[in-house]
């Protein structure tokens, strides 16, 4: 993802606006939609493999943070990122249960693992939450790699599944204070995936047929997503795209 030059300011500085105004407290820390307990949001954003939204979750919460203290607040670890990748499944498990061969799909991930995780993002803020996170280098998830302080207010929380409406994931929206859709051009996502692949050990033809195929597939459930999601942001650009 790239960003676009702004002489008004940060180039993310609308979306973290945006970002900042989802959380619901008041001065004295109290709820105002009954649900997140002392103003925590939860941010969703959704896309399909190679659409840019860790990218974007990533810098989001950073510029989330920078805002913060411009503001006269506290910066980080006011907004945090934690990516659904944290729940893909060991690749010992997917190959155990046959599914290693298309790993990236929607049940080579632990889903009501992830909700329940969620779950506990909008409830609890008395202690610290700790996610798994994921490391490319070996291709599998890390158990609590990415903290979540109570003094967080705002979790960006990104993955492919997030809008689908079925088995776990259908109750995933609802947990959502407002969920985002990363957008990207096909062509753009495969040159992107071809990379990541190729980085991962793939060789170039069994990069792009991997991207093709089994990305592929993946990334028709995702983009059928795309009308439930309350923004759609670009994954080139990051502008606000029409819905």
């Amino acid at each position: 993802m790239s960003l676009p030059d702004d002489s008004a300011g940060h180039p993310l500085d609308g979306l973290a606006r945006r970002a900042l105004a989802l959380v619901g407290a008041g001065a004295d820390g109290s709820a105002t939609d009954g649900s997140a307990p002392a103003g925590r949001a939860v941010l969703g954003i959704a896309g399909s493999p190679g659409a840019g939204k860790t990218t974007l979750a990533r810098a989001l919460a950073e510029r989330v943070n920078a805002l913060s203290v411009a503001d006269g607040g506290p910066g980080a670890p006011f907004a945090a990122h934690v990516p659904m990748d944290g729940f893909h499944l060991a690749e010992s498990t997917l190959r155990r249960l046959g599914r290693a061969e298309r790993k990236g799909a929607i049940d080579t991930f632990d889903g009501w693992g992830f909700l329940a995780l969620l779950g506990r993002l909008r409830t609890e803020t008395g202690t610290t939450i700790y996610a798994p996170g994921f490391d490319r280098a070996i291709e599998e998830p890390i158990a609590g790699e990415i903290a979540i302080e109570p003094e967080t207010r705002l979790v960006v929380i990104e993955g492919n599944y997030l809008l689908v409406d079925d088995g776990p994931w259908a109750e995933v929206k609802p947990l959502l204070t407002e969920s985002w859709f990363c957008e990207t051009p096909d062509e753009v996502r495969v040159s992107r995936l071809v990379v990541r692949h190729e980085l991962g050990g793939r060789s170039p033809e069994a990069a792009l047929a991997w991207a093709e195929t089994v990305d592929g597939r993946n990334a028709l459930l995702i983009e059928s997503t795309r009308p439930r999601a309350d923004v759609v942001v670009s994954g080139v650009t990051g502008e606000i795209l029409p819905a």
